[in-house]
């Protein structure tokens, strides 16, 4: 139709709008949603059934959107050379994928803020690469973790 042989592409998205701070809200819900199930009282009521399961399914989603946020930008902006000045980044990674479906599986506070950790560590190295200064500070909502945000 357009007579076209071939074609090439850069990346999945436009340049520069790469940011671990979808990752790290992600992993922040984690942990809420684990707080707010801690805080339920358990009994047999459909509303105490309906509640714990809405919790129990986005805190999944949310581990799964971790995952999902790493890996894109692990595999479509992290380079040979990032990779050489970073050789830690794939152990972080895959330590992001486990936790993940760690606290997908699970419900431990612990595992979900190791899960924030091991993103922030991430964003560290992002920023680095990038070139920007970064702070850790409260996420302003609930669960108040820290996360690393360019300074």
């Amino acid at each position: 139709m357009f007579n076209i042989e071939i074609a090439n592409a850069h990346c999945d998205v436009p340049c520069g709008i790469y940011d671990p701070i979808s990752a790290q809200i992600a992993a922040l819900s984690v942990i809420r949603m684990i707080d707010l199930m801690s805080a339920l009282q358990k009994n047999d009521s459909l509303e105490y059934i309906n509640t714990i399961t809405r919790h129990i399914s986005v805190k999944e989603e949310e581990a799964e959107k971790v995952k999902h946020e790493i890996r894109i930008i692990w595999g479509d902006f992290i380079k040979p050379p990032q990779i050489e000045q970073y050789p830690e980044i794939h152990t972080i990674v895959h330590n992001i994928m486990m936790l993940g479906s760690a606290n997908r599986q699970h419900v431990s506070r612990d595992k979900a803020v190791e899960l924030l950790e091991a993103v922030n560590k991430f964003a560290e190295i992002f920023w680095e690469i990038k070139g920007v200064e970064t702070k850790k500070v409260k996420a302003n909502y609930l669960p108040n973790e820290e996360i690393v945000i360019p300074a």
